[in-house]
């Protein structure tokens, strides 16, 4: 296991294959093996070098107290800090749902160091639309905030209880899928490798900008892959929103497939990431 110290970052990164490099994150709740134990890694690593980390209060990445950078501007310069540790001058960058969201910050104004960039199942705005809360005032959203501020950690136990219980938007395609228990499995491991603090402290700093910043997307010069699945709910709007204002983009709905493409449908979107990168190689 390998780490890096980013200020007062302890971050936590795995690197295979050779070739141009791939710097990787993920989602909420989840972290590098996103990608490795779904084998999407394993594919991306027969031609190119992946490198993935775990973000800020995720995973095996530990911060050592305040400030804690649970903000996607700091947390999109970690891809930059990682790429200056390994020496890298120029990168792809692969992204998923609330990584995506710092991705493509980071994007919006170091797109001359990236090779590429691939935003899947997410969007510009860091505080997406949710069902349900579409006619909730800012200070009904901000009384939320605050019960959840207050409200205990539940166990390891109740917390994998809950999630199967109600998937809710983002997991109700794959508690659907056929090999779900598989994948609840693998879902679990990114509960279990977490910690609940961090993960509480996360949801409660990071999620405040309901802006898509269209200038910023609209400035992002690399070549950008947006996919996502078509039953992804919360980022089908914002998915379009960067297809359109990003200059140079290829979208991809994958269908029958939710907000989890990389566990529910593992072939496809490694496929899909391996043909976008390649027609960026040879250009």
């Amino acid at each position: 296991m390998v780490w890096f110290q980013n200020g007062n970052a302890r971050i936590y990164y795995e690197d295979v294959g050779s070739g141009e490099p791939i710097i990787a994150n993920h989602g909420l709740g989840e972290d590098c093996c996103y990608w490795s134990e779904t084998g999407v890694t394993d594919k991306l690593a027969e031609q190119y070098r992946v490198i993935s980390m775990d973000m800020r209060g995720h995973g095996r990445t530990v911060v050592d107290g305040a400030p804690y950078g649970y903000d996607a501007d700091t947390m999109g310069n970690d891809f930059g800090a990682l790429a200056d540790y390994l020496g890298l001058d120029k990168f792809h960058m692969l992204t998923h749902a609330t990584g995506g969201m710092a991705g493509v910050r980071y994007a919006m104004t170091h797109s001359d160091r990236l090779l590429s960039l691939m935003l899947t199942d997410t969007g510009s705005a860091t505080r997406p639309q949710m069902p349900g809360m579409e006619d909730m005032t800012e200070a009904e959203i901000q009384r939320l905030r605050r019960e959840a501020a207050k409200a205990p950690i539940p166990s390891h136990e109740e917390r994998v209880a809950q999630v199967r219980a109600n998937p809710g938007p983002f997991l109700f395609k794959m508690a659907e899928h056929p090999e779900c228990e598989n994948l609840w499995k693998i879902f679990e491991g990114f509960m279990q490798r977490a910690d609940p603090q961090a993960t509480k402290d996360f949801r409660l700093s990071f999620y405040t900008d309901p802006d898509p910043r269209i200038e910023g997307l609209r400035n992002i010069a690399c070549p950008t892959l947006v996919l996502l699945g078509e039953h992804d709910i919360v980022f089908l709007e914002p998915s379009e929103i960067m297809a359109k204002e990003i200059p140079n983009t290829r979208h991809v709905i994958i269908k029958n497939v939710g907000h989890m493409t990389a566990l529910e449908c593992p072939g496809r979107t490694g496929s899909e990431l391996l043909t976008f990168l390649n027609s960026v190689s040879k250009q």
